[in-house]
C-alpha cells in the first residue's frame, strides 16, 4: 500500500501538473453491488452525483492528509483519492480502446505510461482541457475515490479520525512520545502503523525507521525508554523525508503520476530483506521476519534486540 512518501509524490506531481486545468469529463469501471450505498465512485449512483458537481471545475491545489491525495477544485469541492493497496494517480495523454468488455483507457505515448504492466489497469479517468489525462491505475480495484466539501474536511468521515502527521513541524519529541504512549501495551510496530495514532506510515516505513532506531518490531511502547525516544522520532523524520527525495518506493505496484517507479526500495536495510546481513556498520547481525498482529516485520536480529526477552517469547509463542 502507498504510504506516506508515496502520496507525498503523488501530490507534489498533481500541484506541479494539474494546477490551472479544468475538468471537461471523468469515467469509471468501478460499478460494485457492495457500494450501492456508499459515499463512493463505486456507487453508479453517487458517480453521476460526482461527474455533475466535477465537470466544468478547475483544479485549484492538491495535498495529502495521512495516505489520501487530495485534489482541491476551485468551488468548495475536494476529490479524495485513497490509493490502498494497489492504487497509483498518473497523467498524461489517454485514448479509450473499445473492447469485448467494454473498452479501456491506454496511454498514447511511448514510455512507462503505456509499457509498464502495472500501469494498465486504469478504472477511474478525469479528462482535461488540455487533453490530458489524470488516470488511477489500481489492479486489485481496492482504491476509494469521493467527494469531501473543502471547508469540511477536518470532520469528514473519511479524515476525522487519521492522528497526527509525523512531518509535522509541531510534532515534537514530546508530542511523538505522548501520541505513541495512548497505545502503551501495543508492540511499537504496531503502534507506528495505526492511522489513528499516527498518519501515513505503514509496513515499509515502520520496519526501516525501527531499523534506524534499534529498536525491536515487539518492543511494547510502555517499555520504551525515555532516552529512546529522540532516536526513534530522529529516525522517523529522517526516513520519511529520505522516501520522499527517493521518490517512494516502487517494490510493489507504486508509480508515480508518470507511470513511473520510485527508487526508496533499493536502499532497504530491513524490509523484506530476510536471511540478508544486516547493513548497520559493524553490526554482524541478519534480518529475520516475523509477524506482528497479522503484519510482517523485519529487523536485524543483533541491534534491534528486545529488552525484554521473557516477554518477547511469550508474544511470538516460544
Amino acid at each position: 500500500m502507498p504510504e506516506l512518501p508515496e502520496v507525498e509524490t503523488t501530490v507534489n506531481g498533481i500541484k506541479k501538473h494539474l494546477v490551472g486545468l479544468t475538468i471537461e469529463d471523468v469515467w469509471t469501471d468501478y460499478n460494485s453491488p457492495l457500494h450501492t450505498k456508499s459515499d463512493n465512485i463505486k456507487n453508479p449512483e453517487y458517480f453521476k452525483f460526482f461527474k455533475k458537481e466535477v465537470i466544468g471545475a478547475g483544479i485549484a491545489d492538491a495535498s495529502r492528509r495521512g495516505k489520501n491525495v487530495l485534489v482541491h477544485l476551485s468551488g468548495n469541492w475536494t476529490i479524495l483519492i485513497h490509493m490502498k493497496m494497489t492504487g497509483h494517480v498518473m497523467y498524461g495523454r489517454y485514448e479509450f480502446a473499445p473492447g469485448p468488455r467494454g473498452g479501456r483507457w491506454v496511454a498514447t505515448e511511448i514510455g512507462p505510461l503505456r509499457d509498464d504492466p502495472f500501469n494498465r489497469f486504469v478504472h477511474f479517468i478525469i479528462n482535461f482541457s488540455n487533453g490530458e489525462s489524470m488516470a488511477l491505475a489500481d489492479m486489485r480495484k481496492f482504491a476509494k475515490v469521493t467527494l469531501v466539501k473543502t471547508n469540511e474536511l477536518g470532520s469528514s468521515p473519511h479524515l476525522s479520525a487519521h492522528g497526527p502527521e509525523p512531518l509535522d513541524k509541531s510534532f515534537t519529541v514530546k508530542r511523538f512520545k505522548e501520541t505513541l504512549r495512548k497505545k502503551q501495551n501495543s508492540p511499537v510496530k504496531t503502534a507506528l502503523i495505526n492511522h489513528e495514532v499516527i498518519s501515513g506510515i505503514g509496513n515499509i516505513y515502520s520496519d526501516e525507521i525501527l531499523w534506524r532506531a534499534g529498536i525491536h518490531p515487539l518492543e511494547r511502547v510502555k517499555n520504551i525508554p525515555d532516552k529512546k525516544w529522540p532516536a526513534i522520532w530522529k529516525a522517523m523524520k529522517e526516513t520519511l523525508l529520505e522516501g520522499i527525495d527517493f521518490g517512494g518506493d516502487s517494490m510493489s505496484d507504486y508509480r508515480n503520476i508518470h507511470g513511473e517507479r520510485g527508487k526508496f526500495q533499493e536502499r532497504h536495510n530491513a524490509y523484506r530483506r530476510t536471511g540478508e546481513k544486516c547493513k548497520k556498520p559493524s553490526c554482524g547481525g541478519v534480518i529475520a521476519r516475523i509477524k506482528v498482529g497479522g503484519r510482517s516485520a523485519h529487523f536485524c536480529d543483533r541491534h534491534q534486540k528486545p529488552r525484554h526477552r521473557r516477554q518477547l517469547r511469550k508474544l511470538i509463542g516460544k
